[in-house]
């Protein structure tokens, strides 16, 4: 494995992670539609504190695509194939999110912007949900031939595993859209965050310890990189225990700087579970390795040169998109 494979494998990963950080809040304020807004007002305050930045965070999953497209052409053939429903699904649910925003502000009804509300709801859920399916299923192994195609069954994609995973993802998402409301808000809005953070967080915990309990029996972490898959997991329970404490405390920025902490420790634990493999098999000899998934080191180079051009361009650009709407948003301004 050459050293340009491993940093395009970390640079993936670390792709996946920034989108799950900043699309995680984008996902949670959706859902949470249907739990803290109470009237249309308060609708428009919630999609408004993240109405300049949805489409932004997307870019980066859209980026993370496209660098393992250019980066290891055999492992996006491999997952896109065989995973092909869930990815539709995810992008459906990504397409309905996202007209949502648009078609609400063109309907006169209230019946008709309630429909759009549902809608944005359900996107926000479904995409969390499936990619966290999609994740756990990928590391738990798959049924994978010698030439790299997977052909799987129902149960192979919808088991316990998969929708524990796909649940955990969701309400990580959720909490962190929550802690992102209680930043991003004033009045009302805010105290119910805070109050629904406050219940959620227990669940997750029980969530966490089934997830980690899964990943014990199921997967290798544990047997073929147990320092490294301990100390991340200590650390995504470190991390929530944090974010509680922010949420019974009211300090903002440390639960959502905990949340967002605890999206990114689990995907670093389900990449350094991946490594060496970036497809898992359920027979061992026909998992696709990252040294025989990439291209040619000549494309790495380029792609790494390009990389060093244009990703420090797109981080300026977002810090500066939060910095200039970084005021918190009030129902009463809403109105006005």
């Amino acid at each position: 494995m050459s050293s340009l494979q491993l940093l395009w494998f970390f640079l993936i990963g670390l792709l996946f992670a920034v989108f799950f950080l900043l699309e995680g809040f984008d996902y949670g304020v959706g859902m949470s539609l249907r739990f803290l807004a109470k009237d249309e007002q308060e609708c428009d305050s919630l999609i408004q504190t993240i109405g300049p930045h949805w489409d932004g965070n997307e870019v980066w999953l859209i980026t993370a695509g496209g660098a393992m497209f250019a980066s290891f052409p055999y492992w996006y053939a491999s997952l896109f194939s065989g995973f092909y429903i869930l990815l539709f699904l995810i992008l459906f649910g990504l397409i309905i999110r996202g007209v949502s925003f648009e078609f609400r502000t063109h309907v006169d009804t209230r019946k008709g912007r309630k429909l759009w509300e549902v809608t944005l709801f359900t996107g926000s859920l479904m995409a969390p949900f499936l990619f966290g399916m999609m994740f756990t299923d990928m590391v738990k192994g798959m049924p994978i031939d010698a030439q790299g195609n997977l052909g799987a069954s129902v149960g192979d994609y919808i088991n316990l595993f998969s929708i524990v995973g796909g649940v955990a993802v969701a309400l990580l998402c959720l909490l962190h859209g929550l802690n992102y409301i209680r930043l991003s808000t004033l009045g009302a809005l805010r105290q119910r965050a805070q109050k629904l953070t406050k219940l959620l967080y227990p669940v997750l915990f029980v969530g966490l310890v089934v997830y980690a309990a899964l990943l014990l029996f199921q997967t290798d972490f544990f047997t073929a990189r147990p320092v490294s898959s301990w100390t991340l997991l200590i650390l995504i329970v470190l991390a929530s225990v944090v974010a509680t404490y922010g949420a019974y405390a009211d300090k903002e920025w440390l639960s959502f700087i905990a949340s967002g902490g605890t999206l990114i420790l689990l995907v670093a634990l389900l990449f350094n579970g991946l490594f060496p493999r970036v497809m898992v098999a359920t027979n061992p000899a026909h998992s696709i390795l990252i040294k025989n998934a990439s291209s040619s080191e000549y494309t790495l180079k380029v792609m790494t040169i390009v990389a060093c051009i244009l990703v420090p361009i797109v981080i300026v650009y977002t810090v500066w998109s939060y910095f200039v709407f970084n005021k918190r948003v009030t129902t009463k301004k809403v109105v006005e």
